[in-house]
Parts: C-alpha cells; structure tokens; sequence
C-alpha cells in the first residue's frame, strides 16, 4: 500500500508533470511543422533537449514582410565642384618673338611655366625652357652648367637668361678627392667658385640675366641652407651684371615661417606648395612669375604682359639699356606750414630767442614801474585828492560856447 505521505507528494507535484506534458506536446507540434523538418527529426531521432531548445540551423525565420525594416543607409551629400579656371587664351608667337631662356632645376621649370602663363598673351616673348630637375652646382659630374649654358644661349640666341638653381644642392661635394659636408668651409669655397663660373658665362655672353633666389622649405634645416645660398647668388649677380629676384616673402607668413597656403597673384588665399613642403603648386608657380615679370619686362622692353615690345632688334640681339627719362617739370609750390611755425603771423623768432627793447625811461609808464613815480593826476580826475579842489581849465570850444551863448 501507499502511504498517505507519498500520496500528498504525487498530489503537490501533479502540477508540474501536467506542465511539462503540456510543453512537450507543444514543442513536438512545433518542431513537426513543416514537413522537412519533421522528416528529419525522424531520420535522426530526436530528444528533449532539441525540442526544448532547436539549433539554429532549425529555426524558423519569420517572413521578410513582417521582419524590422532596418534603416537605409544615408547617401553622403557631394561636395560643391569648385568653378573651372578660365582657360589661359593662347596667342600664336610672331616669328621674331623674343626668347627668354630659363635654366636650373625642378624649381626652374615651375618658374618657367608661370612665366609661360604670364606671357601667354603677348605675341613677342617666347619662354624656352631648358632646366634639369635633378641638376644643381655640387654635382658637376652629373650636369655642368658652367660648360652647358655656352650651348644653351648660342642655341636659342635668348634676350634674357633666367636662372634658378640650388634645391638640390644640400648633399657633399667632392673637392680635391675629398667629400665636404654641406656649408663647411671648404665645401662653401668652392660652392662659391661653381656659381661665380656660370655667372661669368652668361656675362660672356653679353645677355642680361636675372638670377631667381629659393622660396622657403618646409624643413626647419632646409630654409636656412636656402637663406645662406640666396646670399651667394645675390652677390654674384650683382657682380657680374645680372639682377637678383628675392621671392621670399612670398612664401612665409609675417613671422617668416614657412606656409602651405597663402596669397597669390590677386590676394586671393591659395594653396602655394605640394604636402612635401618643396615643390610648388600651379598657383605657386604663377607668384614665381609675378616676381620676376618686372625685371624681366624691364629687360625686353615691354610695359606690361600682353603689349608689343617696344625694342625692334632682331631675336636673339640684348637689349640696351633705355635711355634715362627727362628732367621733371619743376613746380614752384608753397610748402605746407605748421600752426605752430612762427613765421606763420610775420614772426622769425620764437619767444625768448632775443632780449626785449628797452622802453623809453621818460615815459609815465616807464616811470612808474622802474622808478615808483606816478604822474601827477589830471585836475578834476577820480585820483585828483588836491584841496580845494583844482578846477580843469576851459578847452577852446568851451570858450567858444560861452561866446556864442553871451552874444547870440
């Protein structure tokens, strides 16, 4: 028999064996759902654990139609297309347009496509570049521009010769079979030598030339081997005739430091140099024209980019200096006068510059304050303390009044 104990324990547990039949039964319904699932339960038998809890691979997704719509992604919005630049016209050179050669390094040829933008209108400058990117003064092995410019200038027969060169030049030189570091004592020297060479040949030639100096460079070290180089340039163009361009402030802010963007030709801010801090942009090359169009048009001739040249020597021929202008018109004009000037009311000297005049001593005023003498005071005057009191005598036309009066 059963006892009464085990019974109310079957009775307080009765609950729970009905839930979990009740569970069971909907999880067989679930799983036997679809037809290919419950194939396959059969197939490979089944247990509590994979009705209670499917694998994922069993599961059923619910419909697409009643799936949470996921956010659609947002197109980013196109950045404005900045305007096209107006294309440069081109104007077709006259056949005795006169060339203007530019020779040097990679900085050369930026130079030498500003200038062709600067000139573009103008019929009778043609630029010619001949640069070598990679050329400089210390590597003379490599390119001579002492011995190549003699060729260059009997070649293109130039008005002008425009030299820019130095950015390659930071490295040793071989002097004497011996490698110096770069700005020693002897490296200088002969640094020196090299540059004051290729002046020399230009001069020969007897073409005026204008000598290009570096802009600044990003690198700290760089910029002050450039400010170093640009001093010798300097002093060698003015040495032998030519003219010193400095572009440098063209590319540093008001601190002299180097700058990426800046202003260009028209004041407009712009980026001025490459993310490598040494080359230039188009817009930089056009500002290294801008500094040197002056003297250059100076040198050919012309007043402005786009007018004729003025010079009718053939191509090729220097030009001569022009002739010195008139003496200006002298203008007799009347100096602006300071309030405080005094010649302004008649006067020449200022207060205290001479000793006052002296007044006349017989004077009563004279009197009074030098020696202490007052005059003596007028008959019938407020001062007039005589008594009895004195009487003023009778003016003329007093007496002529009483005669009339007695005798009407």
């Amino acid at each position: 028999m059963v006892s009464v104990a085990r019974i109310r324990v079957i009775l307080r547990r009765m609950p729970i064996l009905v839930l979990a039949i009740a569970v069971l039964a909907v999880a067989v319904a679930s799983s036997f759902h679809t037809p290919a699932l419950a194939q396959e339960q059969l197939n490979r038998g089944w247990s509590l654990r994979d009705l209670l809890f499917p694998r994922r691979s069993e599961r059923v997704e619910p419909p697409l139609d009643i799936q949470k719509a996921r956010p659609k992604p947002k197109a980013k919005k196109s950045r404005p297309r900045l305007p096209a630049e107006p294309a440069t016209p081109i104007v077709e050179k006259t056949p005795d347009a006169r060339v203007v050669l530019v020779v040097g390094d990679f900085m050369a040829a930026g130079l030498a496509e500003g200038l062709d933008t600067a000139f573009a209108e103008t019929p009778g400058v043609r630029i010619v570049a001949r640069s070598n990117g990679s050329s400089g003064f210390v590597r003379d092995d490599f390119y001579n521009w002492p011995e190549e410019i003699k060729s260059l200038i009997d070649t293109e027969k130039p008005a002008a010769v425009i030299v820019m060169l130095g950015s390659n030049d930071r490295q040793q030189m071989k002097v004497a079979d011996v490698r110096e570091q770069p700005r020693s004592e002897n490296w200088t020297k002969e640094y020196e030598r090299r540059t004051d060479a290729l002046g020399s040949a230009i001069a020969a030639a007897k073409v005026p030339f204008l000598w290009v100096g570096m802009p600044a460079f990003r690198v700290s070290k760089m910029t002050s081997d450039m400010l170093a180089f640009n001093d010798i340039y300097h002093s060698v163009a003015q040495k032998h005739g030519g003219e010193f361009v400095d572009v440098w402030d063209g590319f540093v802010d008001e601190n002299g430091a180097f700058v990426t963007s800046g202003p260009d030709i028209n004041g407009q801010p712009v980026r001025l140099r490459s993310n490598d801090g040494i080359n230039v942009s188009k817009a930089g090359k056009r500002k290294l024209a801008f500094y040197t169009e002056k003297p250059l048009m100076k040198i050919l001739g012309i007043t402005a980019p786009g007018s004729a040249v003025t010079a009718s020597a053939p191509a090729g021929a220097p030009v001569e200096a022009p002739a010195p202008a008139a003496a200006p018109i002298v203008v007799d004009r009347t100096p602006p006068m300071l309030l405080g000037d005094p010649a302004l009311d008649g006067g020449s000297e200022l207060l205290g510059a001479a000793p006052p005049a002296k007044g006349d001593p017989n004077l009563p005023g004279e009197k009074l304050v030098i020696e202490g003498k007052a005059p003596n005071a007028s008959p019938g005057r407020a001062d007039d303390f005589s008594s009895p009191p004195r009487t003023q005598p009778a003016t003329a036309s007093a007496v002529t009044d009483k005669t009339t009066a007695i005798n009407p």
